[in-house]
C-alpha cells in the first residue's frame, strides 16, 4: 500500500502519451517525498521527450518542481548526459534523486542542523612599526598577535594606522600565535 499524497500533485506528460503505470510510480515517489520533509505544499512533475533526437531514440527529461513554505524547490535530469534517459522511468527516478538531496539539505536548514562557518577573528592593529613591517593585533578576545607587512592583504601596510579594525587567519609561529592573513576593515568609529 502506497502512502497517502496529502497536498495537490500534478503530473503533466509533454509529447509523450500517459501511462498510467509511469503514474503509479510517480506518485509513490511523490509520497516519498515526505520521509525527507512533511511540509510539502504541492508538486508538480513534468516529463517530456528531450528537443534533440539521437540515433538509438528519445532521451527523456523530469522535471520536479515543489512548492515548501517558503519558496521552491526544482529538481531537473539533463537527459543530454546520460543515455540511461532514453528510458523515462531512469529519467523520473534520477529527478527524484535529486529532489530527495535537496529536500534533506532544505530539512536540515531549516531544523538549524546546517554547520555555520565561524567569522574570521578579528581585533585592531594597536602598534605599527612601519620601519621594521611589524606589527601588533590586539584580538577581541584578549590575546596579542604579531604580523608583517607580507601579512596584510589588498591593504599598503604603510597606510595602516593604529586603532584600525582587522580580521585575520591565525597560525602558531615560533613566537606564539601570529596572523598570517590581514584583512584592513577601517577604522573603529567612536560615538560619542
Amino acid at each position: 500500500m502506497s502512502e497517502e499524497i496529502t497536498f495537490p500533485l500534478e503530473i503533466e506528460y509533454r509529447h509523450l502519451d500517459r501511462s498510467e503505470v509511469l503514474d503509479t510510480r510517480i506518485r509513490d515517489k511523490v509520497a516519498k517525498l515526505t520521509r525527507y520533509y512533511d511540509r510539502i505544499m504541492s508538486c508538480r512533475v513534468v516529463v517530456e521527450p528531450s528537443q534533440n533526437r539521437h540515433n538509438k531514440g528519445n532521451l527523456y527529461h523530469c522535471v520536479i518542481d515543489i512548492t515548501v513554505p517558503t519558496g521552491e524547490l526544482v529538481a531537473s535530469r539533463d537527459p543530454h548526459k546520460n543515455h540511461a534517459h532514453e528510458d523515462p522511468y531512469v529519467a523520473v527516478r534520477d529527478a527524484f534523486k535529486a529532489m530527495e538531496r535537496q529536500l534533506q539539505s532544505f530539512a536540515a536548514k531549516q531544523r538549524g542542523d546546517v554547520k555555520h562557518h565561524e567569522a574570521p577573528p578579528h581585533g585592531r592593529a594597536v602598534e605599527l612599526q612601519p620601519e621594521t613591517g611589524f606589527g601588533v593585533i590586539f584580538a577581541a578576545d584578549g590575546r596579542e598577535l604579531n604580523f608583517t607587512r607580507n601579512s596584510v592583504v589588498d591593504f599598503d601596510f604603510d597606510k595602516l594606522e593604529g586603532g584600525e579594525s582587522v580580521r585575520f587567519a591565525e597560525v602558531q609561529g615560533e613566537d606564539g600565535p601570529t596572523a598570517s592573513t590581514v584583512h584592513v576593515e577601517g577604522k573603529h568609529h567612536a560615538s560619542g
